[in-house]
């Protein structure tokens, strides 16, 4: 097989961004505060601009900027926490999105959510949970990668992701358990800690799954080409989207615990 082609050309694009972007997450993700509300606010409103583009609207950018200055307001000024102040922008984006109403206003509120629920968790549970959540995510879309790559095999939901296979799933359940495991080992995290790990991996998985039927939707291969190897924002970041907001839904149905090393 030449250098140039076959089933891993796009692997050194791919290491190259997701090495960049690892370093300016990480950096975030350690220093808090103003810092990640800042990142995440930057990317929730670039999702947003990828979202409103591909459903046509002219004011892309415009909405892009407001969601994403609603996030980073409703964590970084003092006294402000209300996810409603996040509610405005997304009702105008659904006034001026001309196709696909209803699939904006479902993907624009999924995405500002998470994003806030991101920032929310870095701010009420600590670092190393959050650590923990994307340290699950990462693993999980490796392990699907090589997997569906190398074994291939049938294909887990192929009406919605046809690339999916059930070899690459299961890889990922299993590289979350792994994950979840190293985490018990040397925190004050119980027990649960491993099939919550498995259950993020899936709502992880569920986030790719919704972000390529809505692709296939709208008729386009990537979200955008902001990223090299990657396509765009969406592509990179729906998996942590579905479980930023799988971990809002655990964190309203149950105490999650200050997990210290």
């Amino acid at each position: 097989m030449s250098p140039g082609g076959g089933a891993w050309d796009d692997l050194s694009a791919r290491l190259i961004s997701a090495g960049a972007m690892a370093a300016v997450g990480l950096g975030a993700m350690a220093a808090g505060g103003v810092w990640f509300a800042a990142v995440i606010a930057t990317v929730s409103g670039l999702m947003i601009w990828e979202l409103a583009r591909m459903l046509g609207t002219p004011w892309a950018t415009a909405l892009g900027i407001a969601c994403g200055a609603g996030v980073f307001i409703t964590r970084s000024l003092t006294g402000i926490w209300d996810p409603s102040i996040l509610a405005p922008p997304i009702l105008l984006g659904v006034l001026l999105t001309p196709r696909g109403k209803p699939i904006f206003a479902v993907g624009a509120t999924a995405l500002v959510l998470a994003g806030w629920g991101l920032v929310e968790f870095r701010a009420e549970y600590g670092v190393l949970w959050l650590f923990w959540l994307v340290l699950v995510v990462v693993a999980t879309d490796v392990a699907g990668y090589f997997a569906g790559k190398a074994i291939g095999g049938p294909k887990f939901w192929p009406t919605l992701s046809p690339k999916k296979t059930w070899a690459g799933v299961i890889a990922g359940w299993t590289a979350a358990l792994g994950v979840g495991a190293v985490f018990l080992s040397f925190t004050t995290a119980g027990p649960a800690l491993l099939w919550i790990s498995v259950l993020l991996s899936f709502s992880s998985q569920m986030g790719d799954i919704l972000e390529s039927a809505l692709k296939r939707h709208v008729g386009v291969k990537d979200t955008s080409q902001l990223i090299p190897g990657h396509g765009g924002l969406l592509d990179r970041f729906d998996g942590l989207l579905g479980a930023a907001l799988f971990m809002m839904l655990v964190a309203l149905l149950t105490d999650v615990p200050v997990v210290r090393v």
